[in-house]
């Protein structure tokens, strides 16, 4: 073999050993550098995934809650403690007598009708001890009413036997108050028509304010014909009938207006006891 040719081959060959090691270092470059992508990629892949599932999280729990379910009556945890009890009272209209929720001789209202009883008994504790102070207090003002009555007739009496002494004195004196006496009924007189006079002048005043002008009598608004059945100028009001008439009136729309509204509660009072009655045969 020529040895030119031979180092021509081995220089070839080197030359083709360094290519396929440059053509593997530079595919050993790509495939870190695929790697490092695709570990890049599955990084993010993952935390996308994580923020998605944080996301729902967030989204049930704010959003989805158990108590917002249709089901959620069903498996409720404190349903037996929301739920109404199958006996409230003796009187509870749902006791029927195919529940066998109420027999003979049970009393649930036994603790509220003693406590009733004893405030009853303490009720009428309590009126008989103010009676009997009453009757106290009536029996001690008849005792004082008594003696203060004794001791107005003993003074009467002394007043009556004092007024006696000082009659016969006047008998003595009469003689000389003879004048005085003619004079007081000169007096007497002239007073006495003074008094007259008054009593003349406060009946005329009376009658003027008596009178249909001061006093303000309906009745003159009253007209002549029944054109014109009230005089505008002299109207001064209703009278007591016409408004006890309109207070009657009020009364009679107010009370119906109670009704009314009775009625209503009344109906929609069925109509929730109705709607219980669905809910819970549904429920069943």
């Amino acid at each position: 073999i020529d040895k030119d040719a031979l180092d021509a081959q081995v220089k070839e060959r080197k030359i083709q050993e360094a290519a396929e090691k440059a053509e593997h270092e530079r595919f050993a470059h790509d495939m870190k550098k695929n790697d490092k992508l695709i570990c890049l990629l599955e990084e993010r892949q993952k935390n996308e995934i994580r923020d998605m599932h944080r996301a729902l999280n967030e989204f049930q729990k704010n959003f989805q809650k158990p108590e917002t379910r249709r089901e959620f009556d069903l498996n409720d945890p404190q349903g037996l403690k929301k739920d109404r009890p199958a006996r409230v009272s003796d009187d509870d209209p749902r006791c029927s007598v195919s529940g066998m929720q109420k027999f003979v001789g049970e009393d649930l209202n036994y603790d509220q009708r003693m406590k009733f009883q004893k405030e009853q008994l303490r009720e009428w504790s309590l009126q008989q001890q103010k009676d009997w102070k009453n009757a106290l207090a009536d029996q001690k003002l008849a005792d004082d009413l008594y003696d203060k009555f004794r001791i107005a007739l003993d003074q009467k009496i002394m007043e009556q036997q004092r007024k006696e002494e000082e009659s016969r004195r006047d008998v003595c004196a009469a003689t000389k108050t003879f004048n005085k006496i003619q004079a007081a009924e000169v007096d007497h007189k002239n007073e006495l028509e003074k008094a007259q006079k008054i009593k003349d002048d406060m009946d005329e005043i009376t009658c003027l304010l008596q009178g249909d002008f001061l006093s303000e009598n309906p009745d003159q608004a009253i007209g002549p014909c029944s054109k014109h059945p009230v005089l505008v100028d002299r109207w001064k009001g209703m009278n007591q009938e016409q408004l006890m008439a309109i207070r009657q009136f009020q009364k009679e729309q107010a009370l119906e207006k109670l009704r009314v509204r009775e009625q209503e509660r009344r109906r929609d009072a069925e109509w929730d006891r109705q709607r219980l009655q669905a809910a819970r045969a549904q429920l069943l």
